[in-house]
């Protein structure tokens, strides 16, 4: 199999937030190894846009998953295609920014909705026939927000640590399972969701979209953004290790050495 082991079977994949940036990386990775990819995102034409890179078996699932009952049907539908999913990569997220004091519960409750409890569901969801199969990867794409604070994101702050810690607790509950669970800590990646940055940037700042991107990419030492072929290749790395679990591994360009 095209960058796996010697013998290893293909995998059955279930990639949240698939229908571009990072999640449409992530699948055309595990594609290009041979693994079995299930997609799901909000919108099915981007999914299908997804699908259509990915050579190896794809599933398009269109579902919002902070909706009751959503992750429940995405898995329901991977494992009548493909069988168990022995590998989540729970990747579906978004940003919001705002000044402390005016962030409203409706701003507050939607940035944990979408990124720790979408999660949490999803893990949830895949554990048992995973432990039962005493094989299983978990990986949760985070944030370097995971791990420090920046101003005028506490909302998507909060719910990045909160994952991150979701991560390591889980990793220590499932050590012996034969199922590894670590998050992927990506800075500012080129991205429609850093398009969406910039913008709000130049539009708050005065600054043209170019001098708010070079802000964003010199906040990382390496003075670019991230790509997310970096950010696949890493999740690659956590399909690949079994003697890794509970981390949470910085693509970052350096910008937290730890």
């Amino acid at each position: 199999m095209p960058g796996g082991y010697a013998g290893d079977p293909a995998r059955t994949c279930l990639i949240t937030g698939a229908g571009r940036g990072i999640g449409r990386a992530i699948a055309v990775r595990l594609a290009d190894a041979g693994y079995r990819v299930a997609l799901t995102a909000r919108s099915a034409e981007e999914l299908n846009e997804t699908a259509k890179l990915c050579h190896a078996p794809s599933l398009i699932v269109p579902a919002d998953l902070t909706e009751p009952g959503a992750v429940d049907e995405v898995f329901t539908a991977a494992e009548a295609e493909f069988g168990p999913v022995e590998v989540l990569v729970a990747n579906a997220g978004a940003g919001a920014s705002a000044p402390i004091a005016r962030v409203s519960d409706a701003d507050w409750q939607r940035m944990l909705d979408l990124n720790l409890t979408a999660p949490f569901r999803c893990i949830r969801r895949a554990v048992p026939l995973m432990t039962a199969n005493a094989y299983g990867r978990i990986i949760v794409i985070a944030s370097v927000a995971s791990k420090r604070g920046e101003p005028f994101i506490a909302a998507y702050t909060a719910a990045k640590h909160g994952v991150l810690g979701l991560v390591r607790s889980v990793a220590a509950e499932l050590a012996r399972t034969g199922v590894t669970v670590n998050a992927v800590c990506p800075a500012y990646v080129d991205t429609p969701m850093t398009d969406g940055t910039v913008a709000m940037i130049a539009e708050r700042t005065g600054r043209t979209p170019e001098e708010a991107r070079r802000i964003l990419a010199e906040k990382q030492p390496v003075g670019r953004l991230i790509t997310t072929e970096e950010v696949a290749e890493a999740v690659w790395f956590c399909v690949q290790s079994p003697g890794v679990t509970g981390q949470g591994i910085n693509v970052d360009g350096g910008a937290i050495q730890s």
